[in-house]
């Protein structure tokens, strides 16, 4: 079996604004936490909040506005407190995947070495000296950081892989329907909603219950509807589908068979009717069955974690910590389109699938559609 390897790429060009007169002055080799006597230090934690500032404030910023980080996240906590705690646990638990590599047998290929080293230089390039310096982007953070993700990957993966991923027809039984929406809202040419009065409301439900009644007849159900003028929608369910129905509409689904029809559910939002098209929709049950492995390898994933951290010796320096400061420095990042900053991930089948269709191409292109490509670039200028 061929081993993965990570191609990582850190952010292109940052901008990095000083917000307050005065900062706090943190050292690099400062130490922030240790976990089971190894340290986290200053430089590290900054360079790592920094890039999630980042791309919070790239982001996020433009719709949470310029107090984002002084704004209530939750009670008590502000969005930066809010951010920043999670950021020191992501460190804290990249050390610990970092001490347990062993226990997945998982060693860092030179593959990826290189690829860390190659990614680091880019960064440094792409980057001023006065910038690195308010971020802490020094060579030797940039690179332990790119390690430590990469490592978070490699025995994260390894983790999720011990998951159960068997999972039957039932357990992921996905059914089908076809549903008409009465609802209690009516929206004008300019997008603007009116809620129904209770009379409306009312007539509505007669209308509805008319047309259940009629549907329950028909052998039709999208002919029906589309006689009587309403338009269907489909989707899949089980009893506890909230997301794409209401969850009223999936529970009496749920009870009937193949064909059945819903008499009125009702909810906040208006009234429903539907019949059931299928008991076991098979597209639908294997997305659930995905569903559920994921929730699965996530949970395994949480449940190490939790029992390496509840077993581990971690504490934090607040006051080194506290130089950290989303508010006297603000870090944002270029986007290029055609290149996003966010980390690529590829496993080196994956890298050379990619190869493989480039020589592809090429020996399907004329010999000199390159030069000519050139040259049309030249005569258009």
């Amino acid at each position: 079996m061929r081993k993965r390897f990570m191609v990582l790429a850190l952010a292109g060009v940052m901008a990095v604004l000083p917000l307050a007169g005065c900062s706090k002055t943190l050292e690099d080799n400062e130490v922030v936490a240790t976990v089971d006597g190894d340290e986290i230090s200053a430089g590290l934690a900054n360079f790592y909040a920094r890039m999630n500032q980042a791309q919070y404030e790239t982001w996020y910023a433009g719709y949470m506005g310029d107090n984002m980080w002084v704004s209530e996240a939750e009670e008590g906590k502000t969005y930066e407190e809010s951010v920043k705690d999670q950021i020191m646990e992501d460190l804290q638990n990249m050390y610990l995947l970092e001490d347990h590599m062993k226990d997945y047998e998982i060693e860092i290929s030179e593959q990826e070495e290189n690829a860390v080293k190659k990614a680091a230089e880019e960064f440094d390039e792409a980057n001023g000296l006065e910038e690195k310096e308010k971020v802490s982007g020094s060579a030797g953070n940039v690179e332990r950081l790119l390690t430590l993700l990469t490592i978070k990957q490699r025995v994260g993966d390894a983790i999720r892989a011990t998951a159960d991923m068997e999972v039957s027809d039932e357990e992921a039984a996905q059914k089908a329907m076809k549903y008409v929406t009465f609802s209690y809202t009516t929206t004008d040419e300019e997008g603007n909603s009116t809620p129904l009065t209770d009379e409306e409301k009312e007539d509505l439900k007669k209308e509805a219950e008319e047309f259940a009644e009629g549907a329950a007849a028909a052998g039709d159900f999208a002919a029906y509807v589309t006689e009587k003028g309403y338009e269907a929608k489909d989707a899949t369910f089980d009893a506890e589908e909230t997301l794409t129905i209401p969850a009223e509409l999936a529970k009496a689904a749920d009870k009937l068979e193949e064909g059945g029809v819903t008499g009125v559910v009702e909810n906040d939002n208006g009234l429903y009717v539907a019949k059931v098209t299928s008991l076991l929709d098979k597209d639908a049950t294997e997305a659930e069955k995905q569903n559920i492995i994921s929730q699965r390898q996530q949970e395994k994933y949480d449940e190490v974690i939790e029992g390496w951290r509840k077993d581990a010796d971690i504490s934090v320096m607040e006051k080194v910590w506290k130089k950290i400061d989303f508010n006297e420095l603000s870090v944002t990042m270029y986007v290029d389109d055609n290149d996003p900053y966010a980390d690529e991930v590829k496993t080196d089948d994956q890298v050379e699938e990619d190869e493989e269709e480039e020589e592809d191409t090429a020996e399907k292109e004329p010999a000199g559609a390159e030069d000519g490509a050139g040259n049309a670039e030249g005569t258009e200028e």
